[in-house]
């Protein structure tokens, strides 16, 4: 089957083998898929704008270089790696049926648009990834970047959605309402949060806050302008007190004192890292440093 899809600057052609998964064909598209890119990004609903080479057939999520772009869902990545137009390019293969198609991964080995690099896991696809390989909801693929006939644009990841490995769809309606992953990491792997923001409410175990920026450590990964809400455990051997500013020297205090639209700073205790909490479900993150900031 032979596909036409219209990128940056032009129309992509690839061939794509028909699959012969049980259940492919009949399965459908999750509503809720994970958001394609870690980080801050800018995106609009530009599927099916009249572009130079055609229609485009995707969305353009615009982000960092080299900002991780993760697997939408569950399934078996494809790389593809000798088009001109979508440069370094991969295929997921959703369990679900559906095909997400990542365009323009990265081809540089610096900060600089050098053109450097190849379609090879650590540069274009994550690091250790190969072609084949069955993936996890929210697992690294890929890396944003601006190669094939993106080349000198803003680094942004084109983004396809298609329903029973068939036609694209617009994929807008799908990221505006995806899960935006707090962090990634090796499932199992031990993790602690920083998070940033103001408090919504509290009881006395638990502290609502609306959420502005996260730090992940040891992965050293940062996000900013997050603005969504996330509901903390605080068990009775964390630690709550009443700082002047984040980070600084803080003096005992409980967190019945905490007042709404407080800034507050929470460090996590370690955990292993699961779906849940990369996604922040509710109480799954279990503060151990609580840090109200004095108005």
């Amino acid at each position: 089957m032979i596909s036409h899809r219209t990128t940056a600057r032009g129309t992509l052609v690839l061939a794509l083998a028909l699959l012969t998964l049980a259940g492919g064909a009949s399965a459908a598209t999750p509503q809720k898929i994970v958001f394609p890119v870690l980080g801050t990004v800018a995106y609009s609903d530009d599927f099916g704008e009249q572009r130079p080479g055609g229609i485009h057939q995707g969305i353009d999520i615009v982000a960092m270089k080299r900002s991780l772009a993760l697997a939408a869902e569950a399934g078996k990545v494809e790389f593809w790696k000798s088009s001109a137009s979508a440069g370094c390019m991969l295929y997921l293969h959703g369990a679900s049926g559906t095909d997400y198609y990542y365009i323009h991964l990265n081809n540089d080995l610096t900060a600089k648009n050098d053109n450097r690099g190849k379609c090879v896991a650590g540069t274009a696809f994550a690091k250790g990834l190969t072609n084949g390989a069955k993936v996890a909801a929210g697992q690294p693929v890929g890396f944003v970047g601006d190669s094939g006939d993106a080349d000198g644009m803003h680094a942004h990841l084109h983004f396809e959605l298609h329903p029973r490995r068939g036609k694209a769809v617009d994929p807008y309606p799908w990221l505006q309402r995806a899960t935006h992953l707090l962090f990634s990491a090796p499932r199992g792997m031990p993790f602690t949060l920083e998070l940033r923001g103001t408090i919504v409410s509290v009881t006395e175990d638990s502290a609502q806050l609306r959420l502005a920026a996260v730090a992940a450590w040891p992965m050293r990964q940062r996000q900013s302008q997050l603005a969504r809400r996330l509901l903390v455990s605080v068990p009775a051997g964390a630690t709550v007190q009443r700082v002047p500013r984040p980070g600084a020297p803080g003096t005992p205090t409980t967190l019945a004192s905490a007042k709404p639209k407080q800034q507050v700073q929470i460090w996590t205790a370690a955990a292993p890292t699961t779906l849940k909490a990369q996604r922040g479900d509710d109480l799954v993150l279990s503060a151990s440093l609580v840090s109200l900031v004095s108005p």
